[in-house]
């Protein structure tokens, strides 16, 4: 048993199904790591169930892809699977009596041991739970029961469907394996935005942050950068695994943790609010090389610099604009004098220019199998695969798609540096790829239009003042309390 391959149960958390498969094969390709399929398990719709079962050539390689998974909450050694509770039964019966003398050691009076009934789609009483647990009396357990810290750990699990309204009369899947280990799903919870220091209204949640590192294959000492970093989230995540982070941004304010707060109920930002104060609160401080104020449309990086990865959210112009230094034409005469500080005008950096020039930076700087992991939006009635950018030294690798509202979306592009750069010439260079601008087709698609919907929330707002002079109170002036909060942030 022991010099044949073993099959492993890996039960994902049903949610951000779309990003299983790119996070498995990222981490098999980081750690170089041997894995058969058992039957169908990635294709649709097979790839929407929660159990999927995979060949390891040994246990050391099954925990070494639990030790980076987020998606996977457990990984079991695999005893029997079947479809049919008759055949399930005889398969472990069968699997138990062939291999016991390997599984010996599970099965002794000194190890203390638990069974745990896991049941998808599906609810059972504990007494139907302990009833099932007793259909597996032939199992050769010697060992006294632990409910709390056992040394070995047997799951019983059933699967019945993925739609709830449609429960099948019988399981779909019966598996029973021994737990080996469980995911890092912890660190959801652990890098959470609930108890971050400074955080902002574009901050990627801790699950996805996560999911993006282990896309970009972030391993101990590799250099990673966010050219868009905002609160710096992503680096957070990229440290935790070990990564040494720096980022830069447009946004004085942002990067100096000085604009708005974006909690209801903080009215200022604290002084050591700061991105460094993240890393230092998650004990990455050590992790933590700068951030930068930069215009990434105008790169500032020497050609020598080489990145490990490159992970970035950058802004839509939903929330955050979408902006680069630029020039303003102005009829008024210059007074500024050259003691004056200097806040340069910045103009719209339309999304097809700004994923031209994030490829195009890529391709310069990323190490030779170096990653980019980035967001798109889009309308999901627009999009189309000619619409992903494309460039001749990126390979893309994965594309998975997360819905946000009604009818937009984002796919997460994950792209690999399969050649060395080399400068196109100027009649070599291609436009960035045409497609509708995402911020025009949010705000404008819509059956009422932006200035419609301003104008209408206006009168209702003239309405109420009127209506509470007649009541006899006296209306709050709001642009008067927000001026006063923005001199309050500098004081």
């Amino acid at each position: 048993m022991t010099k044949l391959w073993r099959t492993y149960i890996l039960w994902f958390a049903q949610e951000h199904v779309d990003f299983r498969i790119p996070e498995f094969n990222a981490l098999v390709k980081m750690f170089g790591l041997p894995f058969r399929w058992v039957n169908d398990q990635v294709t649709s719709p097979h790839s929407q169930k929660p159990f999927w079962l995979v060949e390891f050539p040994n246990e050391k390689t099954a925990l070494q892809y639990a030790s980076r998974s987020v998606a996977l909450r457990a990984i079991f050694e695999l005893y029997a699977h079947s479809n049919k509770l008759p055949a399930f039964h005889e398969s472990l019966r069968s699997y138990v009596d062939t291999n016991r003398d390997d599984l010996s050691e599970h099965f002794r009076a000194e190890t203390s041991f638990k069974i745990t009934v896991e049941t998808y789609n599906k609810h059972f009483s504990q007494s139907e739970k302990v009833q099932k647990i007793e259909t597996m009396d032939y199992l050769p357990i010697e060992g006294p029961v632990n409910l709390k810290t056992p040394q070995v750990e047997f799951w019983y699990i059933e699967f019945w469907g993925l739609d709830p309204t449609a429960v099948p009369s019988e399981p779909e899947d019966v598996l029973f394996g021994r737990l080996l280990a469980q995911g890092q799903r912890h660190l959801i919870k652990e890098l959470s935005l609930k108890q971050r220091k400074f955080i902002g209204n574009t901050s990627m949640d801790a699950q996805l942050s996560l999911l993006m590192a282990n896309q970009a294959m972030v391993r101990d000492g590799d250099l990673v950068f966010d050219p868009f970093v905002g609160t710096g989230s992503l680096l957070v995540s990229a440290a935790k695994w070990g990564g040494y982070v720096l980022g830069a941004d447009i946004d004085y304010m942002m990067v100096h943790a000085r604009c708005r707060p974006s909690r209801i109920s903080q009215k200022t930002r604290e002084k050591d609010e700061s991105i460094r104060a993240n890393l230092k609160q998650y004990g990455c401080a050590d992790r933590y090389m700068d951030v930068v104020v930069a215009d990434f449309s105008n790169p500032l990086w020497h050609p020598r610099i080489s990145l490990d990865a490159i992970i970035t959210d950058p802004p839509y112009g939903i929330r955050e604009a979408t902006e680069k230094v630029g020039t303003k034409a102005s009829p008024k005469e210059n007074t500024r004098s050259n003691d004056m500080v200097h806040y340069p005008s910045t103009s719209h950096y339309s999304l097809q220019s700004l994923y031209g020039d994030l490829l195009e930076f890529a391709a310069r700087h990323l190490r030779l199998g170096g990653r980019l992991v980035c967001w798109l939006p889009f309308h999901q009635e627009d999009y189309l695969p000619a619409m992903v950018p494309q460039h001749k030294h990126l390979s893309l690798v994965a594309n998975s798609e997360q819905k946000l509202t009604g009818n937009t979306s984002r796919r997460l592009l994950t792209y690999e540096k399969c050649a060395n750069y080399c400068a196109p010439e100027a009649s070599q260079l291609q436009e960035p790829s045409s497609s509708l601008d995402f911020r025009d087709r949010y705000f404008n698609s819509a059956l009422e239009s932006r200035k419609d919907r301003r104008m209408r929330k206006a009168q209702q707002r003239e309405l109420g003042r009127v209506e509470m002079e007649l009541r006899g109170k006296i209306p709050s002036d709001g642009r008067a309390k927000k001026c006063e909060l923005n001199k309050a942030r500098f004081n």
